[in-house]
């Protein structure tokens, strides 16, 4: 099947279908990426209203009233699913691979949205990311902190999430998070870098006690660094078929992709 072509299929009706399914792709590690059919207006409309009425209820249950920001994941979509988001509210776009996200920036300069790179960032790349991103989500070594550093020169300061891997899985990236306090130390001298706050993935299951534990240690850690002098106000964590656990787990930003667009193989 062509790379190029949408194959049509029935989009899960409710909004736990759609999160389950994100879920056991997820879990799959399939090797090769996953193409989306973006939804039309209405039903992404419709959609975002159970997110937010999702995490609305989440927050409640943890015992929060901050603000979750929903950064709309377009990996494997044209510049139409960024036009479909700006066009139901959003107005945060992450994408995983910079070229990628390079050329749908240009395709959709005339929208009003912040872009975000949420996936690894390699330091050969940090030439090519700087003015282009709100924030970047994966920083998790001083080499790369430091050559995005020089490379902004004169440029308004990056914002930056620091990556930690708090599920314990060697194939995930991350500072592991016994190295995250002197990582952060090494960052504190790269003035033009704006630290943020810290994002993780958890381990890919349906196992709502293991998302949980991977979701309060981030939280922990955050709570415990700033408590030293690290303001860390951001905490990016859930995706698809987690996000709803990682809200009640105080979580300001989520990235969804699956959920919002719908999914297919």
């Amino acid at each position: 099947m062509s790379r190029n072509r949408w194959t049509r299929r029935r989009t899960p009706s409710t909004l736990a279908e759609r999160t389950g399914r994100a879920s056991r792709l997820t879990a799959r590690g399939a090797a090769t990426p996953l193409y989306f059919r973006v939804m039309s207006d209405p039903e992404l409309s419709g959609t975002l209203a159970e997110i937010r009425s999702v995490i609305a209820a989440r927050q409640r249950a943890g015992g929060w009233s901050h603000p979750v920001r929903i950064v709309a994941v377009t990996k494997g979509h044209g510049a139409e699913a960024v036009r479909a988001a700006a066009a139901a509210g959003l107005d945060a776009v992450g994408e995983n691979r910079v070229q990628e996200a390079l050329g749908k920036q240009e395709a959709c300069a005339d929208l009003a949205v912040e872009w975000h790179l949420i996936g690894t960032l390699q330091r050969n790349k940090a030439r090519h990311v700087v003015g282009r991103f709100a924030l970047i989500h994966s920083i998790d070594r001083l080499d790369l902190a430091e050559e995005l550093d020089r490379r902004i020169g004169d440029a308004p300061r990056q914002g930056v999430l620091v990556q930690v891997n708090c599920s314990d899985e060697p194939q995930k990236g991350g500072v592991e998070p016994e190295q995250l306090e002197p990582l952060l130390a090494g960052m504190r001298p790269l003035q033009r870098l704006d630290v943020r706050g810290l994002m993780t993935m958890a381990a890919f299951t349906d196992r709502e006690v293991e998302q949980r534990r991977a979701f309060a240690r981030l939280h922990d850690l955050r709570e415990r660094l700033q408590s030293v002098g690290y303001p860390l106000p951001e905490l990016s964590m859930g995706m698809s078929g987690d996000f709803g656990v990682a809200v009640e787990a105080g979580a300001t930003i989520v990235r969804l992709g699956t959920v919002l667009f719908g999914a297919r193989e």
